[in-house]
């Protein structure tokens, strides 16, 4: 019997992957483990086997489609098998069979394929409208052609009683944001002068795009709009667009518009409630780093073979990770999780390292970093960037944080405002170093490098000066940090 693949679910706090791209196609003959697509959560990239031996006989999601895990997204079988009764009977799959697609030649019409897609009008509402998803209705919007019912059947807006008939390919004949793009793809775009107008006056107001405009390619512009009989559109409105026309339009330049999706959509979910659902409260400091960057210089000095080799590989931010670890014990409030009305407080540091990657911030764990050696804390952390960078970091890995650092001083950046990685109570953002003037001992006023911290704290469970206090002494362990490393 046929195999079901669903999409697998990458931890437990994963609701949905995104699938970035397809690896096989319908008709593929594949492995048990042959990767049929890569998956994208809001932490990392993942590969999804076939799972088992076969035909792929049906894609059920197409790339870019958000699925909630555990939905099916392929059948895989064996050829000739009928995928559509396997996929009506497997748990849960009620009701996502995609129409049957119909081989019609010649242009789209009601009841017939748009650009290959099904087009079969589902049932009508009783109040005259078609199932239409909401991403569906936007997509048309922003394109200046909306959605209109005509005949009980769904058309793009592209002058009175034109525009091509809309298929549904989603579950039930339902119209999805795949059959508006297929059906834009026949109308020439509007020009951004023509949308401004359509979104004045066009909605209720009388005005209507037409199926083909007097710009460049076909392009509609502001006086190719025409007037419906629905409403008397003022004379001066009309007067208006047509000297649009006859005027180079506003010079906006290109705009390009990209959805917010995937892990850049999480990000910005999670800080949006991580500021909404906390008080943050920062504090800004500086420490200084000569014996940092003396011991440091000595380490770069290690050559091979030696059993401090490892060390020649250590970083600023590695030795900042080292003294955060060693003293966030001595200050066991800064290191928990406020949870509803529970804070919750950790004996052992599990430090959230903020990794730039082409695909966004994402924080990889070192867990137990109050028991590593700067040796091992310099090597988990070089070897999580890397996996976050290049794709292939773990679901586990990327859990289980209970204080967070995040390093912009490479950037040139002096002090911040980090925001809180929820349910953390506290984050530290790690500066740049800066020469600052110092008295010295006989008197005279010496330039040595301070390096900037800026402490950000959930006020709600922690204190100004309880958090000012660890600031204080994380600096002088900065300070001190040849001798802190001797414990």
């Amino acid at each position: 019997m046929a195999h079901v693949l669903i999409m697998p679910r990458q931890g437990n706090t994963v609701e949905s992957c995104i699938i970035v791209d397809w690896k096989v196609k319908e008709g593929d003959s594949v492995a048990a483990d042959t990767a049929v697509c890569d998956v994208e959560t809001d932490k990392a990239t993942f590969e999804v086997p076939a799972g088992e031996s076969g035909t792929v006989l049906k894609l059920l999601k197409e790339q870019g489609d958000d699925v909630p895990v555990l939905e099916p997204i392929a059948v895989i079988g064996q050829a000739g098998e009928d995928w559509a009764a396997v996929l009506a009977s497997a748990p849960g799959a009620a009701g996502e069979v995609p129409p049957p697609k119909p081989a019609v030649d010649g242009p789209s019409v009601a009841g017939q394929s748009v650009d290959g897609l099904a087009a079969a009008p589902g049932p009508v509402s009783p109040d005259n409208r078609l199932p239409l998803s909401p991403r569906a209705r936007n997509l048309a919007a922003q394109a200046g052609r909306p959605v209109v019912v005509q005949d009980g059947a769904a058309r793009l807006e592209a002058g009175p009683g034109l525009g091509p008939a809309l298929g549904g390919s989603g579950p039930g004949g339902r119209i999805i944001e795949r059959d508006v793009a297929a059906a834009l793809r026949d109308l020439p775009p509007l020009s951004g002068a023509a949308k401004a107008a359509l979104g004045a006056y066009g909605e209720g107001r009388g005005f209507a795009a037409p199926s083909v405009g007097s710009g460049l390619a076909g392009r509609v512009v502001a006086a190719d709009l025409l007037p419906t009989e629905s409403a008397g559109t003022p004379a001066a409105a009309v007067a208006s667009l047509a000297g649009a026309a006859a005027a180079p339009e506003p010079g906006e330049g290109r705009i390009v518009e990209t959805p917010i999706k995937g892990i850049r959509k999480i990000i910005a979910d999670r800080m949006y409630r991580s500021l909404a659902e906390s008080a943050q409260f920062t504090l800004n400091s500086t420490a200084p780093v000569k014996r940092l960057q003396e011991l440091r210089a000595r380490m770069k000095t290690i050559g091979e073979p030696s059993p401090l080799q490892g060390l020649s590989k250590v970083t600023v931010n590695d030795l900042i990770l080292f003294a955060v670890s060693r003293v966030l014990p001595h200050f066991p409030f800064m290191n928990a999780h406020k949870i509803g009305d529970t804070l919750k407080t950790f004996e052992r540091v599990h430090l959230g390292v903020a990794v730039d990657t082409p695909r966004g911030l994402m924080v990889p764990v070192i867990r137990n970093a109050n028991l590593l050696s700067l040796s091992q804390i310099s090597a988990e952390a070089k070897r999580l960037a890397a996996a976050c960078q290049g794709g292939s970091v773990k679901p586990e890995e990327l859990t289980g944080s209970t204080f967070t650092v995040t390093n912009l001083g490479s950037l040139g950046v002096v002090s911040f405002t980090p925001v809180l990685n929820a349910p953390e109570v506290a984050i530290l953002g790690v500066g740049g170093i800066e020469l600052k003037p110092v008295a010295a001992e006989d008197g005279e006023i010496r330039f040595e490098g301070h390096i900037g911290f800026s402490l950000t704290i959930n006020h709600q469970v922690v204190d100004g000066a309880p958090a000012a206090r660890f600031l204080k002494a994380l600096g002088e362990a900065v300070a001190e940090i040849d001798l802190w490393l001797t414990q």
